[in-house]
């Protein structure tokens, strides 16, 4: 993608809004480099943790000479080490997210992609799994506002093929050896064998989830009638349909359902629901809706 492509892919003003911002996770993490988060580990960070007794080896220059002028015992402090946190931006790229005006996919890549640059800019790890059947390719984990520009192009470049499959994809991501992290799925969630398992596999391996539940709001109050004949756009399947009163308000309570599955799944895991409409802005989402995720 040209550079001009990608200025244009957001508003400098909303970029500046993003820098403001900061990615919230429940739990911490070991990172690898130094960064802007709390670390399990201690270190010698200017933000005082603790005291423990001196052992041979400790730097001197941490011993509390207070302390041992009061009790005759030498004690150094302990310092909240800050490390990186790896950002986990899982993408379903399945057929499903061709559908409508923008399309699904074109909204969750923007909407990766912001979320991306508010975790390079506060000096995180960020890696994409795209997901289809299965994890089909990937951005790996890569850290520095420089490397935006590189985000935008990839994300750019993919589109939507194949069947979905999200149990297996977030279960086959997580073989491969990642580092557990904040992870945010932006989906549709329309997988007939589920997505319970995948999420599962992921909070197994101590990832803190989230999930962004992206539909189109043709599907949340469908504007058709009469005799129609519809196509499963990922496996072919074709189905006969009269679109009277009676199919629309059984589609309804079918639709309820699936929402309210998906957010009680959630809830019961722990795990961050966030439901959006393509019609919804995603600077206005990003910045005013994902309480939780995003802090300012």
């Amino acid at each position: 993608m040209a550079p001009t492509a990608r200025q244009a892919f957001f508003t400098s003003e909303f970029l500046a809004q993003l820098e403001r911002l900061s990615l919230a996770s429940r739990r911490t993490f070991r990172g690898r480099v130094k960064g802007e988060r709390r670390s399990p580990r201690r270190g010698h960070s200017v933000e005082f943790c603790d005291y423990r007794a001196y052992g041979v080896g400790d730097d001197l220059r941490y011993v509390d000479w207070n302390i041992y002028g009061r009790l005759d015992r030498l004690h150094v402090k302990l310092f909240v080490d800050e490390e990186d946190l790896c950002l986990h931006l899982l993408l379903d790229a399945s057929a499903s997210m061709a559908f409508g005006r923008p399309a699904k996919l074109d909204y969750a890549v923007r909407l990766v992609a912001a979320l991306g640059f508010v975790g390079l800019v506060n000096l995180e790890r960020v890696g994409v799994g795209v997901l289809r059947e299965r994890v089909a390719e990937g951005w790996p984990p890569t850290r520095g506002r420089n490397q935006f520009g590189a985000l935008v192009d990839f994300l750019t470049d993919v589109r939507p093929a194949g069947r979905t499959s999200l149990s297996e994809g977030l279960a086959n991501y997580v073989t491969r050896g990642r580092e557990p992290g904040l992870a945010i799925l932006v989906s549709d969630l329309l997988d007939p064998l589920g997505y319970e398992a995948g999420l599962r596999a992921l909070l197994e391996h101590r990832f803190d989830i989230h999930i962004v539940h992206l539909l189109d709001p043709e599907e949340m109050n469908p504007g058709i009638a009469g005799d129609l004949r519809l196509v499963d756009s990922e496996t072919g399947e074709v189905r006969e349909l009269t679109a009277d009163g009676d199919a629309l308000r059984a589609y309804r309570e079918r639709l309820r359902q699936f929402l309210e599955r998906a957010e009680g799944f959630c809830r019961s895991k722990e795990i961050g629901y966030h439901r959006v409409t393509t019609d919804t802005p995603v600077e206005e989402f990003v910045l005013a809706q994902l309480r939780g995720l995003v802090l300012a």
